[in-house]
């Protein structure tokens, strides 16, 4: 009985947040005017950046990283070694514009700056570092250093 007290609203008309009562449309409308377009806009930036998918494979001979970077050109991306051994993969996927009177039904596809960064382990060529985009799927092949072979020595035992 005394718990019941707890969750119903009371008749001051105060609206109790461990309530299971729907939240009063006075906060609900100072929660989308204060806080959806920015909080919008965060989400919208963070799913352009999780969303941009990327495998990193590695062979006897190289490091191949593959991203889905669907309807964007090799202009719009950017790849950049920063500080010797961060691989960064970069750019922007433009909001399309409305055309005159058109409006949107759905908007699902992400856009905004992405930002993937990988380091990148110390036995490869960086001078030999290749990238190219092929139907949206940007490839960079890191080749691999040659690794010395151990020499062995004998040592002879005396006595």
């Amino acid at each position: 009985m005394a718990l019941s007290r707890f969750f119903r609203r009371e008749p001051s008309g105060l609206w109790d947040p461990f309530s299971l009562d729907p939240i009063p449309a006075p906060l609900l409308s100072l929660w989308d005017s204060e806080f959806s377009s920015p909080s919008r806009q965060f989400f919208r930036d963070a799913s352009a950046v999780a969303n941009t998918q990327v495998d990193w494979r590695e062979t006897s001979d190289a490091h191949i990283f593959k991203a889905d970077l669907p309807g964007l050109k090799k202009e719009e991306i950017k790849v950049e070694v920063e500080d010797g051994r961060v691989l960064s993969i970069s750019g922007e996927r433009t909001k399309e514009e409305t055309q005159g009177d058109d409006r949107w039904h759905r908007v699902e596809r992400s856009y905004g700056s992405f930002l993937r960064k990988f380091r990148i382990p110390e036995n490869v060529k960086l001078d030999e570092l290749k990238a190219q985009v092929e139907n949206g799927v940007l490839t960079i092949t890191v080749p691999k250093a040659e690794q010395p072979k151990p020499s062995v020595k004998t040592i002879e035992i005396a006595g």
